[in-house]
Parts: structure tokens; C-alpha cells; sequence
């Protein structure tokens, strides 16, 4: 569902019918206990829409919650990941544990009426 600010995130919910009151809230807070404080304007600043859309991984688990990164600013949605097949932490959830999803490698393919080999005129 899109979150306030426009991005997809899958944990984020609203509620809104006719006759009762209209309710949202975060799936990936309330699951982790950690819901309490929670706006629709933590949102903006929250990582989960860009790691999930970088990186899918069935094995990555994300554990978030309410804090700051330094004491002078705002409130945030803080992330820490860790990976259940590694059994470790995720340095960078943008990216993964290097477990699962091994570095690419790139091959260059060369047609073969391109260039000599020899480098000579053909």
C-alpha cells in the first residue's frame, strides 16, 4: 500500500470505512511490540520502502523501532537486519548478508566480426 508520501511499503495499512473511524498503523512495528508513538509522519523518514524494493530476500529480517540517530533529530524508524541463514547481522540491508545473493559478475562478449584477435586487419 502506498504510505502517506507516495512510496509502496508492504507493511503499511489504512483503515478507512464508512461508518467507523479511520485507522493506520504499521504492521512491522506492531508485530515487533514496538508500535507505541507511532504517526503516519514517521513514514517519510523510514528506510523499510527502499530495502524492501533493493532487496527482496526471504531470509533478511528486519526489527525495527521508534528512536533517534542522534539526540538533536527528529524521531525516526530506526532498522536493524539480520539474516536467519547467516545467523549474523546485515551491515547493509540495501544490499544483504552476500550469502544468498553472490556479487555479479560481468562477462564482456566480443561478436565475432568485431576485432581480430591477433590485431591484425582481416
Amino acid at each position: 500500500m502506498q504510505i502517506p508520501d507516495g512510496r509502496e511499503c508492504p507493511y503499511y495499512y489504512l483503515d478507512a470505512h464508512r461508518r467507523s473511524p479511520m485507522r493506520e498503523g504499521c504492521h512491522l512495528l506492531e508485530d515487533a511490540g514496538r508500535a507505541d508513538g507511532w504517526s503516519s509522519a514517521l513514514c517519510r523518514t523510514c528506510e523499510v520502502p527502499e530495502i524492501k524494493r533493493a532487496n527482496q530476500c526471504p531470509h533478511m529480517v528486519l526489527r525495527p523501532r521508534i528512536g533517534r540517530r542522534r539526540f538533536w533529530e527528529p524521531r525516526s524508524v530506526l532498522i536493524e537486519a539480520s539474516c536467519v541463514k547467516r545467523e549474523g547481522a546485515v551491515r547493509d540491508p540495501m544490499v544483504g548478508c552476500g550469502l544468498c545473493h553472490a556479487p555479479l559478475d560481468f562477462v564482456v562478449y566480443q561478436d565475432e566480426g568485431d576485432a581480430d584477435p591477433e590485431g591484425g586487419a582481416g
